[in-house]
């Protein structure tokens, strides 16, 4: 059997090309948890990665000499985004703080509840964060607070769609589609 056989047996699909845990009939419970735990830990390891690029980023900003010379309102925005991206990094590294507190005492189920909340703040901060930075970077560089705020509001909205308001969207669809079948 060749290895294309298999996965596609091992991982079926949904009729909109995600892969779906409610479609892995064979998959126990047990085996089904450990899976979404494994995944949701190598899913933040990514965000992890860039929050924490970006948070050392941030710190560093604080000791240059132009940012001595910004104005207050540079420096409370400085601040803000420090604050949401350290909140971020703590939301996104707890999943693995916890899955090491409690390791081997069968709570894989109420981690990967847990965890899930935690990714989905976390990344709702991050995306804030990443927002702020945009903002703070463009008030420095091009001195036009109107300009800037368009900007961080362009990229709020990209994030606010492709990271919260498509998945929602397809959630629905999916949960409108099962009632439909199920009716």
């Amino acid at each position: 059997m060749e290895i294309a056989d298999r996965t596609s047996r091992a991982a079926p699909r949904s009729g909109n090309g995600f892969e779906s845990s409610e479609d892995q009939h064979d998959e126990t419970q047990h085996g089904r948890i450990t899976r979404n735990l494994a995944e949701l830990l190598q899913e933040l390891r990514v965000a992890q990665a860039g929050v924490q690029i970006m948070f050392a980023f941030l710190l560093t900003v604080a000791f240059t000499e132009r940012f001595a010379r910004a104005g207050a309102f540079v420096h409370a925005v400085h601040l803000v985004i420090v604050l949401l991206t350290c909140t971020s990094a703590a939301l996104l590294i707890t999943p693995v703080a916890w899955h090491r507190v409690l390791f081997r005492r069968q709570c894989r189920q109420h981690i990967v509840r847990a965890a899930n909340r935690c990714a989905i703040c976390g990344l709702a901060l991050l995306a804030a964060a990443m927002t702020g930075t945009v903002l703070l970077i463009s008030i420095v560089v091009l001195g036009q607070l109107w300009t800037s705020l368009a900007l961080a509001v362009g990229v709020a909205a990209l994030f606010s769609g492709m990271w919260f308001v498509r998945p929602l969207a397809i959630r629905r669809l999916r949960r409108s589609r099962q009632r439909d079948t199920a009716g």
